[in-house]
């Protein structure tokens, strides 16, 4: 899948050019942020004018320009692990510290808790198909 450098001013401060780079490089937004505040501080006008210029040439993000992994699993050492749980549950682990996503910790306890729920609902599931209710309904279902 082809990625393109979108400015997201959901998530950006003034325009959304440097958050737009962030999830692009997929590096931290607040590491970003630091290189252009030191660039400008260091450099003075370039990193002002490339900011301007991005923000007059780069487009809007849109919500279909929104990426989707098609898989359940996927490594990618550059990225650390990405893991789609379900429809609502995505969970990005960062290897590095400058990369987008969770720290280990936080993610182990999304998916510990994602499937604390599902083992709840299958429990839930097996006492009705266990129950005698269960065999009543199926019995008049029968009829």
């Amino acid at each position: 899948m082809k990625k393109e450098l979108y400015r997201d001013t959901e998530k950006g401060k003034i325009a959304g050019v440097c958050a737009g780079l962030a999830e692009y490089f997929g590096w931290e937004l607040w590491l970003v942020r630091i290189i252009f505040i030191s660039g400008f501080l260091l450099t003075g006008s370039f990193f002002f004018m490339a900011y301007v210029i991005g923000w007059f040439v780069l487009d809007k993000k849109n919500p279909e320009h929104v990426q989707k992994n098609p898989l359940s699993v996927a490594a990618d050492k550059s990225k650390g692990w990405v893991s789609n749980l379900g429809d609502d549950v995505k969970v990005e682990v960062k290897s590095k510290v400058w990369q987008a996503g969770e720290p280990p910790k936080q993610a182990f306890k999304d998916i510990h808790c994602h499937f604390g729920k599902l083992e709840l609902r299958l429990h839930k599931m097996e006492s009705y198909v266990t129950s005698s209710e269960f065999q009543l309904n199926r019995e008049f279902n029968k009829l």
